[in-house]
């Protein structure tokens, strides 16, 4: 840098003293940096090299990492796989332990959901609800015990296949920085655009996306920024109604929306329940009164299982979350100044 100042303040000084033509000075500033930039870029090699080196290194470390989550040595098939008529499947947990480094969450859990029945898990925050949803798709393994569908331990089917069967619509929903009709074909890759255009109306979300200048070919943004959460939600639950999968599992998919939103998603859903073996964890009671089976979980364990009505006839645990909630409800409604503003 300050050899090309010297050059410059040297060369100027001649151009005016009419001894340098202004042509000449800068055609020898160009050759000098045309010099200079490649040693330059010679000497910085080293220290880009050893960055490099070190980063080359760190990612070598986490390709050569063993999956925690390991395909099985001799996958089986479920029975009946094939069979587009068997929707459901059964879906049990069988004394089942599991924790997160040295903390215990689930100290035993024994729980069964049958075929084409809808599950609802409640519990206070902490009880484990998340975690039993995280097992039946093997995000994790279990430490001891089993999940079991139809018979078949999990961890005896190809990942492949147990991805097939599992839905998963979340609170937190993940879009790519793509079109809507390409991320709801992550839920089917070869998915026709009839296809995609029917998971949309049952899913509650066609006529937004039909007033849309572009229609299916919109770009998101990054994580769905363009949409709001309800729009974002429902786009999930299109999805999943695409994949089209034997068992589905909701985890607090409705509990960030507002009113609006919540109802219109609890339509979707009402689609998206038909036939499947469905596992359903709310903090809100109201969106799982017609669930076939709730269970209630505390530090791990079943304490209370039942329909809605016996287990609020019963009263226990789940009788006084209920009345909790419903009180609660009534009260802002009493007092506006106590309700949250949506949106």
């Amino acid at each position: 840098m300050y050899k090309r100042q010297a050059v410059l303040l040297y060369g100027g000084l001649r151009v005016i003293e009419h001894d340098m033509k202004v042509g000449v000075l800068v055609t020898f500033l160009l050759y000098l940096q045309r010099f200079f930039d490649p040693l330059q870029d010679l000497s910085q090699f080293y220290s880009t090299f050893q960055s490099a080196a070190a980063a080359l290194e760190k990612i070598s470390g986490v390709l050569d990492e063993a999956p925690q989550v390991a395909e099985p040595d001799d996958p089986v098939s479920l029975p009946g796989f094939a069979d587009s008529a068997h929707i459901g499947r059964a879906v049990t947990f069988e004394g089942v332990r599991f924790g997160y480094r040295d903390e215990v969450v689930l100290p035993g859990l024994d729980l069964a959901i049958p075929a084409g029945q809808t599950a609802a898990v409640v519990g206070a925050t902490g009880a484990g609800k998340t975690t039993i949803a995280r097992l039946l798709p093997r995000f994790y393994d279990v430490d001891a015990g089993r999940v079991v569908l139809d018979g078949v331990d999990i961890r005896e089917l190809s990942l492949q296949a147990l991805s097939d069967l599992v839905g998963v619509v979340s609170q937190e929903t993940y879009l790519f920085h793509d079109t809507i009709a390409a991320n709801l074909r992550y839920g089917k890759q070869d998915a026709t655009p009839a296809e995609i255009e029917a998971a949309a109306r049952s899913a509650n979300i066609a006529a937004f996306i039909d007033a849309l200048p572009q229609r299916y070919e919109t770009i998101v943004g990054e994580r769905g920024h363009k949409l709001s959460g309800g729009e974002r939600q429902r786009l999930a639950i299109a999805r999943v109604l695409l994949k089209n999968p034997r068992i589905l599992i909701l985890d607090e998919a409705t509990s960030a929306l507002d009113s609006e939103n919540e109802a219109l998603i609890q339509a979707a859903l009402v689609q998206l329940l038909r036939g499947r073996t469905s596992l359903v964890i709310a903090h809100r009671l109201s969106t799982i009164l017609g669930a076939d089976v709730i269970f209630v979980i505390e530090n791990g364990r079943v304490v209370e299982r039942g329909p809605h009505a016996a287990l609020l006839a019963r009263g226990g645990t789940y009788a006084r979350l209920y009345h909790t909630q419903f009180e609660r409800k009534r009260e802002q409604a009493a007092s506006p100044e106590l309700v949250p503003i949506d949106g």
